[in-house]
């Protein structure tokens, strides 16, 4: 049985993972949101305006209501400012779901930093923990290297491959998965 807590504020050493409010749409949409490159290979397209992140964030604090809902503003401590996202969403059916999928952005500015698979380690640590996950999976474009490189950091490893397509449906990109089992 899982012990839901939400989107409950954490820490690491360098960042703040907090919930995304609509306060944060303009540093959302200009830190990553609204860039073509940070949205390559995401089922999201990019961000046309502040409005359309905004609306995002406000759909964000609907699902906070969920206790099973766990998605972060990436924040690190020295710039006091969101540059990214991260979310781990529960799949299968009712309470007992013991999986998360793991899904990541982040401005540009910030990558090769190691921030992600800082912030994807102390999300799957309070999963671990304290919620009581046992099973995490992602994927990413084998064109996107960087993505596999977090998950492997973070203790996932390639199980084969897949694919996976945009919101919109008009993009399906090849992916390899990855799994935790612990």
């Amino acid at each position: 049985m899982l012990h839901h807590t939400g989107s409950v504020r954490l820490e690491s050493g360098r960042l703040i993972l907090r919930p995304l409010t609509t306060a944060d749409a303009e540093a959302a949409f200009a830190n990553w949101t609204s860039d073509a490159q940070v949205a390559r290979f995401m089922r999201w397209n990019p961000h046309t305006s502040v409005e359309e992140t905004r609306s995002w964030l406000a759909q964000c604090e609907q699902d906070y209501r969920k206790p099973c809902h766990y998605e972060w503003a990436i924040v690190p401590k020295a710039a006091g400012v969101p540059v990214g996202s991260i979310s781990l969403r529960l799949q299968g059916d009712g309470p007992s779901r013991e999986a998360a999928d793991v899904g990541y952005a982040i401005g540009r500015a910030w990558w090769g930093q190691g921030l992600v698979t800082e912030a994807l380690i102390c999300a799957m640590e309070h999963l671990i923990h304290t919620v009581g996950v046992r099973h995490f999976t992602g994927e990413h474009a084998p064109d996107n290297p960087a993505s596999g490189a977090v998950m492997r950091h973070a203790g996932l490893h390639c199980v084969g491959r897949g694919s996976y397509t945009s919101f919109d449906g008009a993009r399906t990109f090849p992916s390899l998965v990855y799994r935790l089992d612990l």
